[in-house]
């Protein structure tokens, strides 16, 4: 089952990302739209577009979401094989989505004080390198 919805999803993904497929949309709405005086604008007519956009809208938040979780665990295994290939990279970091949003948040919050420190270590130096250059 799960092989038969990503080859639908993946399909129906790909085809409705495309330029024509907004095209048929638009065309579909135009005759709708063009067609009102003939249905004399009942609430027939108001149900079928109301129906239809409905039901397509239900279905591609399902296809949408499977085609997002897939391109976010692609990414994730891609980020980290990086991460296993780099020497210097912190093996701790791999898996890290698994994590709630609590502890994502807290390691952030690290991450964003070591960069803060290291900027002002930079600026530290460059200060230093300022006033030696400026002796001359």
């Amino acid at each position: 089952m799960d092989r038969f919805f990503t080859r639908i999803s993946t399909a129906v993904s790909s085809a409705v990302g495309q330029p024509w497929a907004f095209i048929v949309a638009l065309l579909f709405i135009i005759v709708w739209a063009l067609s009102g005086p003939l249905f004399g604008f009942s609430d027939t007519w108001q149900l079928v577009v109301n129906t239809s956009t409905t039901i397509v809208t239900f279905l591609m938040v399902f296809v949408i979401q499977n085609s997002t979780n897939r391109d976010a665990a692609a990414m994730q295994a891609k980020l980290d094989e990086l991460i296993r290939a780099d020497d210097d990279a912190r093996d701790a970091f791999i898996g890290i989505e698994h994590m709630t949003d609590a502890q994502l948040c807290k390691i952030r919050e690290a991450l964003e004080k070591e960069v803060q420190a290291r900027a002002e270590e930079a600026d530290v130096a460059r200060d230093a390198v300022s006033r030696l250059i400026r002796r001359f």
